[in-house]
């Protein structure tokens, strides 16, 4: 049982750090200070063409910070799971990892 938490906990901090690193990448692709406004032609009913803004710069600033907060939002929440994870680690001698069994009675005699 305890196997199965701790691989789903590192399955999760997998994730999460490949969100932060897809997160920053797209960050630092969209400076805020060269983001322009997105224009894109739109057929009329007559047949001519009209520009319109698909995503101004207001907008697209508005975004790149918001994800700069859920950047360090989520940067904060996996640093505190890996320092829980660090500290539920029990040492061993050798280097060895304990097996499920093994962490479960070690648990249940600290209680």
């Amino acid at each position: 049982m305890a196997l199965n938490k701790t691989t789903y906990i590192k399955t999760e901090l997998d994730w999460a750090e490949q969100q932060l690193s897809s997160w920053k990448e797209y960050v630092d692709a969209n400076p805020l200070h060269l983001l322009k406004d997105r224009i894109e032609w739109k057929p009329t009913a007559k047949g001519g063409m009209l520009p319109m803004v698909i995503a101004s710069i207001e907008a697209q600033g508005k975004f790149v910070q918001e994800t700069m907060k859920n950047y360090l939002a989520l940067l904060e929440q996996v640093d505190k799971l890996r320092e829980k994870e660090e500290a539920k680690k029990i040492e061993t001698r050798g280097g060895q990892e304990l097996g499920s069994m093994a962490e479960d009675f070690l648990k249940g005699r600290q209680k």
